[in-house]
């Protein structure tokens, strides 16, 4: 009995994390050596906390040169810009080197309807930005972004919703609709981020329905899991199941997570069992074991491997390899931060694979919030601030040696 050869893999440019030249290749010599005093800066914990304490209070009391200062250093280096507009030149630059912008618009609402409509109305302007230009391929937004928390945590909780309640919550779930069916309509794109366990349910329930009605073509709404908690696989694989009983295409961010330390005080303080996984390694393990049912299953799944980790990237590559899918296959994606891991970023782009960065945005007092929270994360998470501290390090040695 004769058996059909399996096809060879399709060649693969070679790839190096730690090939500094490409991952800086944008960056002159003085953007380089701002960003070493502000990774240098981010490695001392004291510093940022104080620093961060007095940030707040200067804008606040409205000290002449605050906003000028903040926006031309973290704030420059963390978003694209205050507008939509002003963030034009970051993704021109991206674009440049072949990397995607994921717009990220980064106000946290006041709660009211007036705030859901104003945030549905800018995610619909990024939408359509995205449909103009093919150096935008996702858009991006939080649910909580479009109606009221409290609401989603009493759907998960199977509390009735008095009168006002359900229609506040028809309202969201309208505004919702409207983001899908644009996204839809302008073939983009549209990631829905993952908030907290306590309501989380509900968001994939939400987002599921949109799948439903939207992804018959092509995976147009994507849900996001993090791994940090160690049921998002046993999630991921019952949605897929889902998926392909329904008959439309399943859209997977990956990532790790966001809300870690709060998720694990709120547990403790309602008396739950915690849904954080027990160490690190697990959350690793359980975001490789995701990544390779991911690409088991590409035939239903599109997948975005939202990560800064190098193993968790090379290994997705080989995953690709293996299943004998080019690097440039539009059903696989990886994302990382404006403004950090450009080694992961710049050096996968160059090697033919599709990478993004989100980019946030906002008025600076607004994006405020989301800044403190990088440079927090930055000094929490064991080695990040020293990795990309010591990668600008290496390459300014080597411009100079090279001088």
């Amino acid at each position: 009995m004769s058996t059909t050869p399996t096809a060879p893999a399709p060649p693969v440019a070679p790839i190096s994390f730690e090939d500094t030249r490409i991952a800086f290749e944008a960056k002159s010599d003085g953007e380089l050596r701002t960003m070493y005093a502000l990774f240098a800066a981010m490695n001392n914990g004291s510093l940022v906390q104080v620093g961060s304490s007095l940030m707040q209070s200067a804008l606040k009391l409205g000290f002449p040169g605050t906003k000028f200062l903040i926006k031309n250093s973290i704030f420059k280096q963390f978003c694209g810009g205050e507008t939509i507009q002003e963030c034009q030149p970051v993704i021109a630059e991206l674009g440049r080197y072949h990397i995607g912008t994921i717009l990220d618009y980064s106000v946290e609402g006041t709660g009211n309807d007036r705030s859901f409509d104003r945030t549905r109305d800018e995610i619909l302007a990024t939408i359509a930005m995205a449909a103009t230009t093919s150096n935008i391929p996702f858009s991006v937004f939080k649910v909580t972004g479009l109606l009221p928390t409290a609401l989603l945590g009493k759907m998960q909780a199977g509390t009735a919703l008095t009168a006002p309640e359900q229609a506040a919550f028809e309202r969201g779930q309208q505004r919702l609709d409207a983001l899908c069916a644009s996204a839809h309509q302008h073939d983009v794109r549209l990631f829905v981020d993952a908030e907290e366990s306590w309501f989380q349910h509900t968001i994939d329930e939400l987002t599921e329905t949109m799948m439903q009605r939207y992804n018959q073509e092509r995976a147009i709404v994507w849900n996001t899991y993090q791994l940090y908690r160690h049921d998002r696989l046993e999630a991921l694989q019952a949605a897929h199941d889902r998926a392909v009983a329904g008959g439309y295409y399943l859209g997977v961010k990956l990532v790790r997570g966001a809300y870690m330390e709060k998720e694990a005080r709120v547990a403790k303080q309602r008396g739950h069992a915690t849904p954080i996984n027990s160490s690190k390694q697990a959350t690793d393990d359980l975001y490789n074991e995701s990544l390779r049912y991911c690409v088991n299953h590409i035939d239903r799944i599109s997948l975005c491997a939202g990560t800064h980790n190098e193993a968790s990237s090379l290994l997705l590559t080989q995953l690709m390899q293996q299943a004998n899918l080019a690097p440039g296959d539009e059903r696989v994606w990886f994302a990382q931060l404006y403004g950090m891991s450009d080694n992961l970023s710049y050096n996968l782009a160059h090697a033919g694979y599709r990478t993004a960065k989100y980019v946030p945005y906002g008025p600076v007092e607004a994006v405020m919030p989301y800044l403190l929270r990088r440079a927090n994360e930055n000094t929490a998470i064991a080695g990040q601030s020293s990795r990309e501290f010591l990668l600008i390090q290496k390459e300014l040695r080597r411009r100079k040696g090279r001088s």
